[in-house]
């Protein structure tokens, strides 16, 4: 896994802007560790950081493919396809000859030999910028799920691009400016596809190439999530599952470095690493989990949560021997403001998750202190209907994402309760969400009769799977990125997502409990505790302590008269968050209000981001 930045210019020769490549090619170090590069010609300057994975030593980029000392085209890429091997060998079989063995090369050679056609083939994440030298121009390719990132910013004759928006801001030409719909996607929590808050800014949708010519930019899906009739019957639905679970997992763990799991004690991430251990036979499987001091002893249940991942953790752990870590924190660790600055720059907006991107970073920095890949349970909940609210009639009835109507999710409570009456009357949020909405729900293709339950629940499915689990492996990237770990999804599979998101509502809740079809293909490999285990989201601490700390950081600020947020905020209002008296167990759903307020503040004030309404 790696970061990539570039700048294609028609208008001047870049190779007199070297420097400025090079300093958008350095802020993806976090992300590359390992080697940079960069590779210029008079229109295009292509820049690389490297996490080194698989051909530690023969995969070093931007690539180049000559021919007769002529340049045809260079590539640098972010990512795994996990069937290059098969891809190489049909390659060779062609004529075509490798100098290495990465995947990197097998990538390069399939544009070579099938043209924008390649992506087909792929299977995998990934996301990427090649330079076709003959045609002097540039492609910007995606993975179908969106599970790595690829900004770009064009200008009036050429492009910026990068893995992330830092690496786009770090050249002159692009603005620091978010102006009304940026605010309104940061605040909505709807995830507009190709929307990147920045004024100017834009992100490569899943599934999507981006074509830059001299004569102007053009965009095509390749891939997008489409409806079809299943057959399979039951039994052969679930044996379908775990054969391609099987296949994926032992795909993914394909690498040259040192990999574990991500284990939480819920099913997906226990279904990820009992398929893991299996396949890797008598080597133990390396897994990790993190915890809060004294969280499993003073647990509380929420709205969202009804027990601690501790015990269950455990259980796995004894029920497939694995090779296990508990990362433990405390409330000091989560407040650190070295830490809490790493995790904004990370993602570099403020997404507002509080104590859950700061531990998901501390997380990922012990795991890459043993290790460089990790393989995660992220995104079963979409694929296969996990959430509570996906079974809550009145939520899936509610008119909008399911996400929004949901009591206990943080957004109620969040920033903009603390907002300017007159600004959240011209923001109007509540038709931003309407029209993302309407435009998600147009996305979605029934089938021929399909009609009540099943079609809302195929609109509710489809909505998951391109929005909401945009959010998720957004953090999930930007969290393990900033350390230089790499973390694999293999629910995320392709494969996996068409099959599941046709299989019809009444399987995929055959036995009256969500995750049904997962259940029934994993239960082999299970122990029963965490079979039965009803979902429980990422865990967030319940210290008061914490809390206590966080009214403390928001007192500091409002006392400052030279607030970066204030020309947004009714500071009465904010200054009232500070009357809540913290109880003995201290609530996520509590605590958005400042997270967010403490998190947009500093954003504003290290981005130097000017808001424009």
């Amino acid at each position: 896994m790696c970061g990539i930045a570039g700048w294609v210019d028609y208008d001047r020769d870049l190779r007199a802007e070297r420097d400025v490549a090079l300093a958008m090619t350095e802020t993806m170090s976090c992300r590359g560790p390992d080697a940079e590069g960069l590779w210029t010609e008079p229109h295009a300057a292509l820049g690389h950081r490297r996490l080194a994975i698989i051909d530690i030593e023969g995969g070093r980029q931007p690539m180049a493919a000559e021919h007769d000392g002529r340049v045809l085209a260079v590539l640098t890429y972010s990512g795994e396809v996990y069937n290059f091997r098969e891809l190489r060998a049909e390659l060779a079989a062609r004529g075509h000859r490798f100098r290495t063995e990465s995947d990197t090369e097998v990538v390069l050679e399939a544009y070579l030999e099938w043209g924008e056609d390649f992506v087909d083939r792929f299977n995998g994440m990934y996301a990427f910028a090649i330079w076709d030298a003959r045609r002097e121009e540039l492609l910007l390719v995606r993975d179908r799920m969106g599970i790595k990132p690829l900004y770009y910013y064009p200008t009036p004759s050429g492009v910026l691009f990068g893995s992330e928006p830092k690496a786009i801001l770090a050249n002159p030409l692009a603005e620091r400016v978010v102006d009304a719909d940026g605010l309104r996607e940061l605040l909505a929590f709807v995830k507009t596809p190709e929307s990147a808050v920045y004024r100017g800014m834009y992100e490569v949708r899943p599934g999507q190439i981006v074509r830059v010519r001299r004569e102007g930019l053009t965009k095509r899906r390749y891939w997008r999530l489409e409806s079809r009739e299943h057959t399979d019957d039951l039994p052969t639905t679930i044996s379908t599952i775990r054969g391609l679970l099987d296949d994926i997992v032992g795909r993914q763990l394909i690498s040259d470095v040192p990999l574990c799991t991500l284990l939480s004690g819920g099913l997906d991430s226990s279904a990820v690493t009992a398929l893991a251990a299996r396949s890797l036979g008598s080597t133990k499987v390396r897994s990790f989990s993190v915890d809060f001091a004294g969280y499993t002893e003073n647990f509380q249940p929420d709205t969202m949560r009804d027990t601690p991942d501790g015990p269950y953790v455990k259980d796995v752990v004894e029920h497939i021997g694995a090779d296990h870590t508990d990362i433990v924190l405390n409330s000091a660790d989560l407040m650190n403001p070295v830490v809490r600055a790493a995790a904004l720059r990370a993602r570099d907006i403020p997404a507002g998750m509080g104590d859950m991107d700061t531990s998901l970073y501390l997380l990922f920095k012990a795991i890459r202190e043993r290790s460089t890949v990790a393989l995660s349970g992220e995104s079963a909940d979409e694929v296969f209907g996990g959430y509570r609210w996906f079974h809550d009639p009145e939520t899936v009835n509610a008119g909008t994402f399911p996400w929004l109507a949901t009591v206990g999710v943080g957004h109620r409570n969040g920033l903009t309760t603390l907002f300017d009456e007159p600004l959240l009357r011209k923001l109007d949020i509540p038709a931003y969400r309407a029209d993302a909405y309407q435009q998600a729900l147009a996305e979605v293709e029934s089938l021929p009769g399909e009609g009540g339950l099943q079609k809302r629940m195929r609109e509710v499915s489809h909505m998951h799977l391109t929005r909401f689990v945009q959010i998720l492996l957004d953090r999930k990237d930007r969290m393990s990125m900033a350390v230089g770990l790499e973390v694999r999804v293999p629910f995320c599979d392709h494969r996996l997502v068409e099959y599941v998101f046709n299989t019809p509502w009444a399987m995929k809740t055959f036995d009256g409990r969500e995750k049904s079809l997962l259940r029934a293909a994993t239960q082999d490999v299970l122990p029963r505790s965490v079979v039965e285990r009803r979902k429980s989201p990422y865990p967030s601490t319940q210290d008061p302590a914490y809390e206590r700390a966080l009214q403390a950081e928001t007192a500091r600020l409002l006392g400052r008269d030279d607030l970066a947020l204030a020309p947004l905020l009714d500071l009465t209002k904010a200054r009232n968050v500070l009357d809540h008296e913290v109880g003995t167990t201290s609530l996520q759903e509590n605590r958005t209000a400042m997270e967010q307020f403490v998190q947009f503040n500093a954003w504003m004030e290290e981005y130097g981001v000017r808001v424009t309404i």
